[in-house]
């Protein structure tokens, strides 16, 4: 079984530290998005942490089943109204399996990434088509490497600098790994989360491997072009 690097103070602290991504303008289009490749089907989503897009697509309708790797993350959707009703399988999203038949499954905001080999990647997405009817859909949403803004000779790659947080990428090109460094200067509290990036034609061929081909790749939630320019992608599979 995996770390559960989302433990304890983490999961106390998620939404706070991730509350821009929980607003309105960031929430709204995904749901929107998925319910529609939904249809009349039930969702499962990998990594369902505390909720953020599972309840408002739960209120649209969708029945939505949920893995998670950390009960104390599952434990905050549970405290959330609705949170009770969704049904959570604590487990490695890698590895592990549902009841049911479901027309859509989906891992977003680079969660996929907190599977750290290319080989446990793979068993994932094939796990995710493994639960899918025919014809049923696989989205994925995952950041770009941004390798070519780290200057000669570096590792290290800011991302916020700001006098509450300081974030930096750690990466290793070598082995695709991508470790974000999270710095809180008011407390002095220090963590770290390792993860594997993915390129766009790699994640193609995991979905191959399981069955599936692209049917969209989107720059973002608002179908976006993707471009050389993206900073992530909205990919969507389909199986026959």
């Amino acid at each position: 079984m995996p770390e559960d690097t989302f433990a304890g103070r983490v999961a106390e602290r998620y939404d706070d530290d991730a509350s821009e991504l929980f607003a309105p303008e960031a929430v709204d289009p995904v749901v929107e998005l998925l319910a529609g490749l939904a249809e009349d089907g039930a969702a499962l989503e990998l990594g369902i942490g505390t909720g953020r897009i599972a309840l408002p697509l739960a209120r649209r309708g969708v029945g939505v089943h949920g893995i998670d790797l950390s009960p104390d993350m599952v434990a905050r959707l549970r405290e959330k109204p609705g949170g009770e009703e969704i049904p959570v399988t604590i487990g490695d999203m890698a590895t592990t399996r549902v009841d049911g038949t479901f027309s859509l499954a989906y891992v977003v905001w680079n969660t996929i990434m907190n599977l750290r080999t290319q080989e446990a990647q793979v068993a994932c997405v094939r796990n995710a088509a493994a639960h899918l009817g025919p014809r049923g859909r696989f989205v994925v949403e995952i950041m770009m490497p941004e390798l070519q803004r780290i200057p000669p000779g570096e590792t290290f790659l800011p991302f916020d600098v700001s006098p509450e947080h300081l974030g930096f990428d750690e990466y290793d090109v070598a082995t695709q790994g991508l470790t974000s460094h999270h710095y809180d200067p008011r407390t002095g509290e220090y963590g770290t989360f390792p993860g594997r990036y993915i390129w766009p034609a790699e994640l193609d061929l995991m979905a191959q491997l399981g069955g599936m081909s692209l049917r969209e790749r989107w720059g973002g939630w608002r179908r976006e072009p993707f471009m050389s320019e993206s900073r992530s992608h909205v990919s969507i599979y389909q199986k026959p």
